[in-house]
Order: C-alpha cells, then structure tokens, then sequence
C-alpha cells in the first residue's frame, strides 16, 4: 500500500528524493506480480528515487544495476562481502560461486 501511494504522487515531491528498502518484496507473489513489482519499482527509480533490494530471486536480481553479495553463508558463517559489482560481472564467478551460476542461467 505505502508503495502505491509513492507511485501516485508522482513528481509532486520533486526535491524529495528517497531511499527505499525492501527485504524479500517477492516472498509469496505469482510470477506475474513479480513482473508488475519490477514495473512498480522501476516507477520509484523513473522517478529519481533509489531502490535497494534484499533478495534472492534471481528474476529480480538479475534485473539489478549493482549486486552485493554477502555470504559464504547465513548466521555466524557468513555476513562477508563476497562480491560486488554488475550482474554481467557476477555471472563470471559461476565455477565459484553458486548464486553466480543460478543468476547465469537467467541471464
């Protein structure tokens, strides 16, 4: 909801630009409203504002400007900056890394 009233006010806020962060946005959407989340966020971004995204769908990773990957795992095994940079460049480390090789099966 608070996304959609972003989305209306348009330009009406043309100083203000924002930070949004969204933790797993896509958790328990079909497919087809992943797509209309994508043209939604990319509305915030046409806007002027930026969108940062913890996720781990690759429909919506790999649609980023900028990866950040923490790893190697999750809790007291992970937390280090693992990579970061393009998905282009992501995709490169797919013998090493195995969130590179999914994101470059959709790639």
């Amino acid at each position: 909801m608070k996304l959609a009233s972003f989305l209306t006010k348009g330009n009406t806020l043309q100083n203000d630009k924002i930070l949004f962060i969204f933790d797993e946005p896509s958790t328990g959407l079909h497919f087809h409203d992943i797509n209309k989340l994508m043209l939604a966020l990319n509305a915030l971004v046409e806007q002027g504002n930026s969108v940062l995204i913890i996720e781990h769908n690759m429909d919506i990773i790999k649609c980023a400007d900028w990866l950040i990957d923490l790893g190697p795992e999750g809790g007291l095994n992970g937390g280090y900056l693992l990579f970061e940079g393009t998905p282009e460049q992501f995709i490169k480390l797919k013998d090493t890394n195995s969130t590179a090789k999914f994101l470059a099966e959709k790639l």
